[in-house]
């Protein structure tokens, strides 16, 4: 099985990142990891964030970037944004609370998200979707998830937040299985019945089985992301990809 590079998504230290972009992108690379999910830019342009990320030794893992910069017009400035930061995966973070309200208002994403991978991999870029806690809720006896799965179009990527779906009552293992050619990238994210603030590896997650999905099919980067804090958000970063090494990744 080929070995999966590890990249941060940086809205896990979204406030080190406002206060200084270039300083935290160099503590991430010390800190070993291999790549980074940006979450915003901070006013920085492209050609100047792939400088840093080449003087780094760091490579763009993907991009959560908002629905509103993959609709009309929108779209083909993101796609040259991430051209520039030799990035394929434009990944929608989320979206409006209406859509999950309803599997109609839910539809009408599905369709959009299609076209707009169509349209997006005319330039090779790919599209995809990050879950929550709240595709996961039953409505007519289906999820917002299986929908999604089953109704996009075959190159709508998803990108699967291990301690999100776990959160929401599910687990990504069996979804892993059925879709392994949606998962380019997976959010590694822990999650604990007990513990709110537990980091990868520290929780009730089983990796292992995680990694043997991923590694037996089409997973491109893990992507770790902490979102509740039981050290400063750096330490937490650092202490995740050491527990990570510890586990032979």
């Amino acid at each position: 099985m080929a070995r999966i590079p590890i990249a941060l998504q940086l809205y896990s230290v979204r406030e080190d990142c406002k206060n200084d972009f270039r300083g935290t992108l160099e503590a991430v690379a010390r800190m070993g990891y291999e790549g980074v999910e940006f979450a915003g830019y901070y006013d920085v342009s492209a050609p100047e964030l792939k400088k840093w990320l080449d003087e780094l030794g760091l490579k763009c893992a993907g991009t959560h970037t908002g629905i509103d910069t993959l609709r009309g017009d929108a779209l083909q400035e993101t796609i040259e944004f991430n051209k520039a930061l030799d990035n394929p995966y434009l990944i929608v973070p989320g979206l409006a609370a209406d859509y999950y309200e309803s599997l109609n208002k839910w539809r009408e994403f599905v369709a959009e998200i299609s076209d707009i991978a169509a349209r997006a991999g005319e330039s090779d870029m790919k599209v995809g979707y990050h879950n929550h806690w709240a595709e996961f809720r039953t409505f007519d006896k289906t999820t917002l998830m299986d929908v999604f799965l089953k109704e996009t179009a075959p190159e709508v990527l998803v990108q699967f937040d291990i301690g999100n779906a776990r959160e929401g009552g599910a687990t990504i293992l069996p979804l892993l299985k059925s879709y392994p050619e949606k998962a380019a990238t997976i959010h590694l994210k822990e999650y604990s019945a007990t513990n709110k603030k537990a980091i990868v590896g520290e929780g009730d997650v089983d990796w292992p089985d995680v990694f043997y999905e991923c590694e037996a099919n089409v997973t491109e980067w893990y992507i770790v992301e902490q979102e509740s804090y039981a050290f400063p958000p750096l330490e937490c970063a650092a202490k995740c990809l050491e527990n990570l090494k510890k586990m032979g990744k």
